[in-house]
């Protein structure tokens, strides 16, 4: 499986004062790819597309599950973008007939607020929205809106002192956000032996949270040491991401079990792109069965195309600012 995915896809004030953003997610001398699983806490103009993704689901018994999706980020100013993303489901149920069809459209408005480069940390708000009725119910599209506010950070190990500089390509990046469906239950009724029945299903508020650690071989040929190492290896990202939801309000169905997956893999950061490989390891049965795969093919668009989709619409004077990952010879 991993196979054919590969083939698709071929001193520190604490303020609140908006700080230029750069291209990309480049804080100081800290690049933080874009991460398959999570978002990466910064803005930017860029592109995903494709992103698939192949495994076992959490339905009993679980079903095989192939997700193709795409996600277009567009910076309006130098700290503030809007993103839309939009999934093709494919569900192959044992035994079953075989379902497919685009999950609800989402989008995200996000503010990168802080932004403190002598640190490498970075800070960014946004909110998320599941268009509710814009996918199709047989793979699961819910037909009401689900509202998401969200906080997105990323922290570099850049300052860490000569003893630790070894410790230093290390980085984190993490968001909690708080999902609020659009109304709080759903009523069924049906008729058993000619008497009406009523069920309510509850509609539980999730917290959803994840996070990211990485250790970026770009920084410590950069930063750190030159080990002479070939350019391949010199541009690779590991990562070990993770991404969780817990039902914490209105769960008289659903219970309040924590379901996600923990995704190890490596990112490849080129010139204008990078390409993100990870396994899918459920966390419990709930979360899915086997180990599945994902991979990702992401272009910056701001060093594709600098004077025109890649720049902010309002460009202010840091508008184009060097970004991207660092260019080897």
């Amino acid at each position: 499986m991993l196979r054919f995915l590969l083939r698709a896809i071929a001193p520190a004030a604490l303020s609140l004062l908006p700080m230029p953003a750069l291209a990309h997610c480049f804080v100081g001398a800290r690049f933080l790819p874009a991460t398959l699983n999570i978002d990466d806490p910064c803005v930017a103009d860029e592109l995903s597309f494709p992103t698939v993704s192949a495994f076992k689901n959490g339905d009993v018994p679980s079903a095989r599950q192939l997700d193709v999706s795409g996600e277009v980020s567009k910076r309006i100013t130098e700290t503030f973008a809007i993103s839309f993303g939009a999934a093709w489901t494919r569900l192959h149920p044992p035994g079953g007939p075989i379902a497919s069809g685009f999950q609800n459209i989402e989008t995200m408005a996000k503010w990168q607020f802080l932004t403190l480069p002598q640190h490498e940390f970075v800070m960014s708000a946004g909110v998320e929205i599941e268009w509710g009725g814009t996918g199709a119910r047989g793979v699961g599209a819910e037909g009401f809106n689900v509202y998401t506010p969200t906080l997105f950070f990323g922290k570099g190990f850049g300052d860490l002192p000569d003893g630790l500089r070894w410790l230093r390509p290390f980085a984190v990046t993490g968001q909690v956000g708080y999902a609020v469906p659009g109304q709080n239950s759903l009523t069924t009724v049906t008729l058993a032996a000619g008497v009406p029945a009523v069920e309510v299903e509850y509609i539980p508020r999730v917290l959803v949270w994840g996070g990211s650690v990485q250790y970026s071989l770009p920084y410590l040929k950069s930063n750190v040491v030159d080990l002479n190492l070939p350019d391949f290896f010199n541009r690779l990202i590991p990562i070990v991401e993770f991404s969780l939801q817990t039902p914490v309000q209105n769960t008289l169905n659903s219970g309040a079990v924590t379901t996600g997956t923990i995704n190890p893999g490596f990112i490849y950061a080129g010139n204008g792109f990078q390409v993100g490989v990870e396994a899918i390891i459920p966390v419990n049965r709930a979360s899915g069965t086997g180990v599945g795969a994902m991979a990702q093919l992401h272009f910056y668009l701001d060093d594709l195309f600098p004077k025109s989709i890649g720049r902010p619409i309002f460009a202010g004077t840091n508008a184009g600012a060097a970004g991207g990952p660092p260019k080897h010879e």
